[in-house]
């Protein structure tokens, strides 16, 4: 791990502001919708089930809870709640949002080598949200919104990371093909 040198000048530096500006809209959405507003979005990924609550949502609220009611099942049991609203996202999923963020600042100030030894880390960062979720989808127990947070903070921490390593090697390989022209 090396410090970064113009990190300003960084892409890595444009996304994390990006994840940043999103996971501070997921944070403010329950906060400036009236108190108890959204209740219970519980549904299926994949599926928009709460259109009816969106709809009556402002810009950009509403986009953040559309991407959420598509993205999340939005458990009402899962999710935490701000000013009496539920989350747009799960405990998980805010989480993973807040980690991705979290790697990336650590990104914006290192460097770090892709080898062998960073993906046997990314790998074990992800083992624990692997069993936690597992383990809840097969019944073997409920996990509580402690452990999915702090599973999901640790995946979106080290996905952070690897996104910013990977914009690092795609510089990287950019440069040397000009520098070969």
């Amino acid at each position: 791990m090396k410090p970064r040198k113009n990190r300003l000048k960084s892409l890595i530096f444009v996304f994390f502001l990006l994840f940043s500006v999103w996971v501070l809209l997921q944070f403010l959405a329950p906060l400036v919708l009236p108190p108890g507003s959204v209740s219970d979005l519980s549904g299926v990924v994949g599926f928009s089930d709460n259109d009816q609550v969106i709809g009556n949502m402002s810009f950009p609220w509403n986009v953040v809870y559309t991407s959420g009611d598509r993205l999340c099942h939005q458990q009402a049991s899962r999710s935490l709640f701000l000013n009496g609203n539920e989350m747009p996202f799960c405990t998980r999923c805010t989480a993973i949002w807040l980690g991705i963020v979290l790697g990336l600042g650590f990104m914006v100030f290192f460097t770090i080598e892709l080898n062998e030894k960073f993906v046997a880390i990314i790998l074990l960062g992800l083992i624990p949200i692997g069993i936690d979720g597992v383990g809840q989808l097969l019944d073997f127990w409920e996990s509580t919104n402690l452990l999915r947070f702090i599973t999901g903070l640790l995946a979106g921490g080290v996905c952070g990371v690897a996104i910013g390593v990977i914009i690092d090697e795609i510089k990287t390989i950019r440069i040397d093909k000009a520098s070969k022209k």
